[in-house]
This record gives C-alpha cells, structure tokens and sequence, in this order.
C-alpha cells in the first residue's frame, strides 16, 4: 500500500444550552474519533450582551453555548485537556475576550499558553456583510484582531489568531470570484495594518503570514469548488510573495478549513442534504495540493433545526469513511495536467485578482464595507441566485424540480427529528450570570474594567487588560460595553437601496409573476387610498443572518412596496413603535435563531397595545411545524420557512394578507 497523507482534523461544529451540556457532547464526540473541538457560542456571546440584556431574550443557549464569565469557560472545557486539544472557536467580535478566558483556563489546568493550539476565527469584515455578529466600527474592530494576532504570535506561537472567514460569503450570495477577492483583500487589510501598528518586528511578519489561516465553504458544484480552492493558494501564494516579501514557502502556505454548504440544506426532502454534504467534502479533499486541513460537515437536518447529536455523528461518520476507507490519502494530486482544471483555475484567478484591485481603488475592504459597495455586490449576486431558482433554470432536487416523494422516515416525527432546547435554561443561566457577579471581587473587576477602558483611548495592546479582567471575574458584556463606552457601536449599511432588479432578468416566467403582484400591491393601494403598500421588515433580537429579510426587502421593492427595513438586532419595542409612526400595512419578522417562540408573540402583543392588532405579521425563518401552528394561534397571519423558496410568491401572499385584513375583496383578474 501507497504511503497514506495524514488525515484533516475532523470537527463538528457544537454547543448548546449550557457549559454543562456542552461539555458532555465534546467528550461524547471525542470520544467518537472527532480530532478536534469547533465551539459554536450562543449569540449574546457573539455580540457582547450578558444573558440578562433585553436584547438576549429568547436567545441564550439557542445557537451555542453561553459563555459569560471565567466561570463558564471553565465548565465548558472541565476534563478536556486544553494542551492536547486543537480548539477551533467561532467568535468575532469578542474574539480578544474569549481567547482571554481560554489561556486563564489553560493555565488553570496547568498548561503553557506557548503550547495552545487552535483558532479564533477573528474576522470582523464578513460580519458586517453576511453574519451580523459585529459590535464596534470597523476601524476599532481592526485594532482588536491586530492586537490579538501580535499578542498570539509573541504568546501563543502554535494559535491561529484569525480565521479569515468566506464561508458567510458564499452564504450571503458570493460568486466563487467575490468569495475569493473579499477574502484576500480582508487578509491584506490585516496584513498591512499588523505590519503598520508597530507591534511585530519586520523579521517576524513571516511567522504572522503562517499564522493565517482561512474558512471557506463549499458548496455542491463540487467542480468549481475544488478549481476556486486551487485559485485561492494560487492567489495567497503570489501575495504573500510580493505584497509582502516571504520568501519560506511554507509560510507561504495557504491554510484552511471548510464548512461544506449549509444554504444549499434544504427543508424538503431532507434525506438529499446527506448526497449534497457528501459531494461538497469532496471538493476541498480531493485534490492534495488543495486540501483542507480541518474539515466541519453540517447534519443532513439543519434546515429543520437544532441537530441532535446522533445527526451530528452521522457527519462526522461521513469523513471517516472517506478518510479511512477510501484510497484518496494514498495519492497525489490528482488533478495536475488537467487542461479543464487548468483553465477554471485560471479564469478565477484573473476574475479574483481583477476585484482585488477594485477593492484597492476604492481605499480597501474597510472603506469598500463602510461605502456599501461589498454588501451591495452580495445583495445582487443573491438576488440573482433567487431568481435563476425561482424560474427553473437552477435546479434544486425535491424544491423546484423531482418534487414527487415517498413518505419519509427520517420526518414521520418532525417533533422528534431535531433537538430543543429546554425553555428553562435561560433563567438558569441568567440566575447563575447575577450569583457570579455577586460573589466576585467587586473592586478588582471595576479596576479591570478601567484599565482596560484607558488601554482602549491609548495606543496599548489590549490582550493583557483583557487578560485581567478574565481572570478578575469581569463578564463578557461588561467587557464589551467598556469597550463600546470607547469605540462607540456601528451599524452597517443593509445593501438594499442599491440592488438592481434581479427578477425581471431571469428566464421566461420570472417577469411575469412578478408583474402581476407588482399589479395586485398597486390595484391594493388605490382601494386603499394611500400611494404604495408599506411593509415593515423586521429582524427581532441577535439574530444577524440577515439574507432572507435583504431578499425579501428587494423583491417587495421590486414590487412596488415602500419598504421599511433597519437592519439587524432590533428589540420588539422598537419594531412595534416603527410599525406604527411608519403607518405600514405589514409587518415582516425573519428570524434563524430558533427565538421566535419568544420574540414574536412580544410583537404581537406591542402591537395590539399600540392599537395596531390590524396590521398583519408574517414571519419567516427555521420554524418547526409545531411551533408554526402556535405562531399562527398567537395571531400571526403566515409562516414561511425554507421550503417557502419562491420570494415572488411570498410578496403575492403578503398582499393576500393585507387585503384580508382590512377587508377587501378578491381581485379581479383580467382578461
């Protein structure tokens, strides 16, 4: 037998609820074979809120684990050496802060931060564009993952201080060419400002380059995924080079991990989403000179829900057939000399490089996120995928096409196909966050908390403030609001105003639909007497997946709707009181998070006090069929949820609903 490449680390991506419950699935899922630890945190972690922040209501625990303090961090990794475990974590905004809390528990156990290994994923950029998980402007957030990344490569040697992330991209509608650009021009926007801050000596840029490291996605055009994987070393590689003078290939190298395609899951006919997963691991494992090193497969039910953790073993049983019992290691690459690899690769590349230095005309990818020009550019790419979906030329097996089904096993019980999360954990953690607090030492953590808010006016590194305000008991949202105390929040432009019509532009069909809801909202308006249909899209809590609600804000426009949409991480309160000095005539709620069951009816109810219970709501997001009943009991007027795939129609509905409420009659159609 050929000698075997040593396999990818193999993770999947986890946490719920509590530390506690956490920490039993890691050991569970180590004990499986998993190699490596990917650590998924709740939101209100994500964006700095502690659990009793109004805007965590419904949140806590949903998406991940809540880590609030050195307490938490603790339990989350209780019996998990640290010094043996490569720990991915998911965490952007308060990268610095958890990272800060991770070395005080390794040290705790007695280990050498110079021996950590693992990965913050630190890159700010995509969140402003597809995640939503930012807190502070960019030029601030650009100073915490350089500090971060000086401190690591100084401390920390073996730490991936930064994932540089085009996974969202893709999510958020990247073509492979955008995916590719926005991602190396976020990794040369933090090149060049480690390199300018000062902190690293010249000779040691070579040891930050190699610490670089990147997440991408994959989707199921596993062909050109795996050309765009060879498009982006080929890139990385002359960059590195070039721009920045290392001459060490393997420094040189480009380093990265996958999350295969989670857009592309879909609600119907679920059972699909196993074959999809498959062939999207394949196109960063099959060609060797392009490998992933680390590799996280979602469940083949994530369209549904929270994956339970036998869902999650499949994924991970999925990797170890590749790897163990195939022959893909035993091989090189299999794919050099190949005239039609060659060419693709070459195609991204020019195309890649082309918006490289587009970026760079315009100041840079913070200039080209704080313009609108980056999420202006993903609004339209999705626009245009929605609308190749809705008209049948791109096919999406069991949506638009082979609809036609078997009853499935898999769902005969939806209630029992995905995991929930007890309605009580967030008063546990909630309780638990208020008896920390008390029993600290108060007088240390306010000294921290000043410290860390003059080192954050200065110039200082602020790993080591946030070093000792870890270790002082201070919380993750005192720490963020210290820093926002400073910083100042931001919010980042929606990308709506300036997407092109993208409906009208798709294959016979397309057009027409969307013509006659444009002529059911106008007739609608007429008998209303007002100028145009108004609809209030609303993104409730911290939920910052924003896509669904940019698409439907442009097609309702499209439409002839005056849209009223603000963005992300609104309270209820706010929603209701824009609702009514807005005077629309819906209201359109998206939420992903699985917070809805919380979030929605509190709308509801603003709304009825404010005199406006005739305004219908709708909402759309991952919503299990037994919560979408009590939804609509509650009084919401439609539910939409990913099987709900063509948006034209949804915008049709919406002005059924309108219609209803303020009740007219059907339309006529013409003749």
């Amino acid at each position: 037998m050929a000698d075997r490449d040593r396999p990818w680390l193999m993770r999947t991506y986890a946490g719920h609820s509590t530390a506690e419950a956490s920490n039993a699935l890691y050991r569970r899922n180590l004990a499986k074979g998993q190699t490596g630890l990917s650590v998924a945190f709740d939101l209100p972690t994500q964006t700095g809120y502690d659990p009793d922040h109004v805007l965590a209501r419904g949140e806590v625990g949903r998406v991940g684990v809540p880590v609030s303090h050195l307490g938490d961090m603790r339990r989350l990794f209780a019996g998990i050496p640290l010094e043996r475990t490569n720990t991915s974590m998911t965490i952007n905004a308060t990268a610095m802060w958890l990272l800060a809390l991770y070395q005080v528990v390794a040290e705790e156990q007695g280990a050498d931060p110079g021996a950590l290994a693992g990965t913050t994923q630190n890159d700010i950029v995509k969140e402003y564009l597809s995640r939503g998980t930012y807190v502070f402007p960019p030029g601030p957030s650009l100073r915490l993952t350089t500090d971060t990344i000086a401190y690591t490569v100084g401390t920390m040697p073996k730490w991936n201080p930064i994932n540089i992330c085009s996974y969202h991209l893709q999510e958020a509608g990247a073509t492979p060419v955008q995916e590719i650009a926005y991602a190396l021009a976020t990794a040369t926007a933090v090149l060049d400002a480690v390199r300018d801050s000062g902190q690293v000596p010249e000779e040691k840029m070579g040891d930050v380059v190699a610490r670089i490291s990147f997440f991408v996605n994959a989707g199921v055009r596993f062909v050109e995924e795996m050309c765009k994987m060879r498009a982006f070393t080929r890139i990385w590689d002359t960059v590195t080079r070039e721009r920045y003078g290392i001459e060490d290939p393997r420094q040189r190298r480009f380093r990265y991990g996958v999350q295969v395609n989670s857009l592309g899951l879909t609600e119907a006919q679920p059972e699909n989403n196993v074959q999809r997963i498959v062939l999207e691991m394949l196109a960063v494992t099959l060609s060797k000179d392009a490998r992933a090193r680390a590799v996280q497969l979602p469940a083949w039910n994530e369209a549904l829900g929270l994956p339970r953790p036998w869902d999650q073993q499949w994924s991970l049983r999925i990797q170890q057939v590749l790897a163990y019992e195939s022959d893909l290691l035993e091989y090189p690459d299999l794919f050099d000399g190949s005239h039609v690899v060659e060419a693709r690769v070459a195609a991204l590349v020019e195309g890649a490089t082309a918006e490289m230095a587009h970026i760079e005309r315009l100041g840079g990818v913070v200039a080209a996120v704080e313009s609108g020009y980056l999420k202006g550019q993903l609004v339209a790419s999705h626009a245009e995928r929605r609308a190749r979906i809705e008209s049948g030329e791109e096919k999406i097996v069991g949506v638009n096409c082979h609809t036609e089904t078997e009853p499935s096993p898999l769902t005969a019980d939806l209630d029992a196909a995905i995991m929930t999360v007890d309605a009580d954990v967030e008063a546990r953690v909630v309780s638990a966050a208020h008896e920390w607090r008390l029993a600290r030492d108060e007088p240390r953590a306010q000294r921290a908390l000043s410290a860390l808010k003059a080192a954050a006016a200065g110039t200082a590194n602020l790993m080591p403030a946030s070093l000792e305000c870890a270790r002082a008991g201070v919380t993750t949202g005192e720490w963020a609001w210290a820093l926002r105390d400073v910083f100042g929040e931001f919010r980042a432009p929606t990308g709506v105003a300036g997407a092109p019509v993208a409906a009208p532009a798709a294959a016979p069909g397309g057009d027409a639909a969307l013509a006659a809801v444009r002529d059911r909202a106008a007739r609608t308006a007429a008998e209303l007497d007002t100028g145009r249909l108004r609809l209030l899209v609303g993104k409730p809590g911290l939920d910052g997946h924003s896509n669904g609600a940019e698409q439907i804000a442009v097609r309702a426009r499209d439409a002839g709707f005056e849209v009223v949409y603000q963005g992300i991480r609104l309270t209820p309160e706010q929603i209701a009181t824009a609702a009514v000095a807005e005077d629309v005539h819906c209201v359109g709620l998206s939420i992903l998070s699985g917070s809805h069951a919380e979030l929605v009816p509190d709308v509801l109810g603003r709304l009825r006090r404010a005199g406006a219970d005739d305004v219908p709501v709708v909402v759309g997001g991952i919503i299990p069929a037994a919560d979408a009943e009590a939804l609509r009991a509650a009084g919401v007027a439609a539910v939409f949820t990913p099987k709900d795939f063509g948006i034209t129609q949804i915008i049709g509905r919406i002005v059924d609903e309108i219609r209803l409420a303020n009740k007219l009659g059907p339309l006529e159609v013409p003749a």
